[in-house]
């Protein structure tokens, strides 16, 4: 699931605040099924992304930074 969502915990930088929310909506659409929710589900919508951003967030500050592999 979710193939088009790119890995965030990475070794040279931390993820952007952008590619946090922007895995986060791609979550959030692919569970809904919704591309673009109705004005009668936005409100929902809106509060997963919300919600999944901010579980991002606090996961990947809590994880440790990968190593950075030996130059072989």
């Amino acid at each position: 699931m979710c193939r088009s969502i790119k890995t965030l915990r990475r070794v040279d930088q931390p993820a952007t605040p952008e590619e946090i929310q922007a895995a986060a909506l791609q979550y959030v659409r692919k569970l809904s099924g919704y591309r673009a929710p109705s004005r009668k589900n936005a409100r929902a919508f809106d509060a997963a992304v919300a919600e999944v951003a901010a579980a991002t967030g606090r996961l990947l500050d809590a994880l440790a930074r990968p190593e950075p592999r030996p130059a072989a």
